[in-house]
């Protein structure tokens, strides 16, 4: 799969469980969480793909091989595909999101 960012469209905020039965697709264990504002995820990669929708708050991802950079608020959707270098920072009001790992 390829790195594929879909902003959330609709006039209504996104709720925790509209964006829930979005993952339903996926036959994977979907959690929750949260970090505070300003917090700084050094870069790294995961050995899986990332499925991820952020529920409240804003969080800055960071694919320096791919030049890019992206900022994700309520309701928005990253697919990260494995092995894809990336770094983050959370927004000034904290970050909740919901994610998957789909192998």
């Amino acid at each position: 799969m390829e790195l594929k960012i879909t902003p959330w469209i609709k006039e209504e905020a996104a709720t925790a469980d509209e964006l829930l039965e979005q993952m339903d697709d996926y036959d994977s264990k979907v959690y929750r969480w949260s970090s505070p504002a300003d917090y700084v995820f050094a870069g790294h990669t995961h050995g899986f793909h990332k499925l991820l929708y952020v529920v409240e708050g804003s969080i800055k991802f960071d694919f320096p091989t791919r030049h890019k950079s992206v900022t994700l608020n309520p309701g928005d959707r990253l697919e990260l595909p494995a092995g894809v270098r990336h770094s983050a920072v959370v927004g000034a009001s904290g970050v909740e999101c919901l994610e998957a790992h789909v192998y």
